[in-house]
C-alpha cells in the first residue's frame, strides 16, 4: 500500500505534466486560429472580442457649505456633518 507521501508526490508529478499538456494544447489552439484568421482575412474586432467599456470620468462635486471656524466642507450630499446639525445652513452657504 503507498503512503500519503508517494500519493502527494504523484500528484504534484500528474500536476505538472497536465500543465504541460495544457500549454501545448493552447498553443496548438493559438495557432489553429491564427491560420482561420489568416485564411478569412478575420480580425479580433470582426469576432467581437476587441469591445471595450468606455470609462467614465468621475468629475468631484464642489464643495457647497464651509465652516470657516475650522475650515471644513461639506457638498450637500449625504448625510449633513456633525459640525452642521441643529444649525442654520444658510450661514455656511459657499458664496
Amino acid at each position: 500500500m503507498s503512503t500519503y507521501q508517494e500519493y502527494a508526490a504523484k500528484i504534484a508529478e500528474l500536476q505538472q505534466l497536465a500543465e504541460a499538456a495544457r500549454k501545448n494544447e493552447i498553443a496548438d489552439a493559438k495557432a489553429q486560429i491564427a491560420a482561420i484568421m489568416k485564411d478569412y482575412g478575420l480580425t479580433v474586432e470582426d469576432l467581437g472580442g476587441a469591445k471595450t467599456k468606455a470609462v467614465k470620468v468621475r468629475i468631484p462635486v464642489a464643495a457647497k457649505y464651509r465652516d470657516d471656524a475650522t475650515g471644513e466642507t461639506w457638498t450637500g450630499r449625504g448625510r449633513s456633518p456633525k459640525w452642521l446639525e441643529g444649525k442654520d445652513k444658510g450661514q455656511y452657504l459657499i458664496k
